[in-house]
């Protein structure tokens, strides 16, 4: 009889709790990282692509450019009705700053400038380079006054 070929038994046994040990580290650790990466996902999703909320901004165009180092984006600025003072003594008008996401949009803004527009946005979390400078992002123009 070939003793060889034939399993050894003292050693299989001892080698079958290290085994399980083994897998079910890897199995914890695996586990852990499939929910870390699915919160990350989950989180980015809900800063930079979650619209928080949407809404229409009336006032007088001041502005509307095209400006980027890398990404080119469409930004503008609407001059509201009304004064807000941030510190005792000073008076500032509210100012609403944003980001345009189409050239057709662009287009009738910067022809426009000085008139009174109301325009529907949409707001994030958070800013993203290709998408605009600020967490607003202008999607449709509700009316345009054409008298200034």
């Amino acid at each position: 009889m070939d003793t060889e070929n034939l399993p050894n038994t003292e050693q299989s046994l001892e080698a079958t709790p290290k085994a399980k040990r083994k897998s079910k580290f890897r199995q914890v650790k695996r586990t852990f990282f499939v929910v870390i990466a699915l919160g990350l996902i989950v989180a980015a999703y809900y800063k930079y692509f979650f619209v928080f909320g949407d809404g229409v901004k009336s006032g007088h165009l001041n502005y509307a450019v095209k400006k980027g180092n890398i990404f080119k984006t469409y930004e503008g600025k609407l001059i509201q009705e009304g004064y807000r003072s941030k510190t005792a003594g000073t008076i500032q008008s509210y100012e609403f700053e944003f980001s345009i996401n189409s050239k057709r949009i662009y287009d009738i803004l910067s022809a426009n400038s000085g008139k009174r527009f109301d325009l529907h946005y949409k707001e994030y979390h958070g800013a993203l380079p290709w998408r605009g400078n600020t967490k607003y992002i202008v999607d449709s123009i509700i009316s345009m006054d054409n008298s200034q």
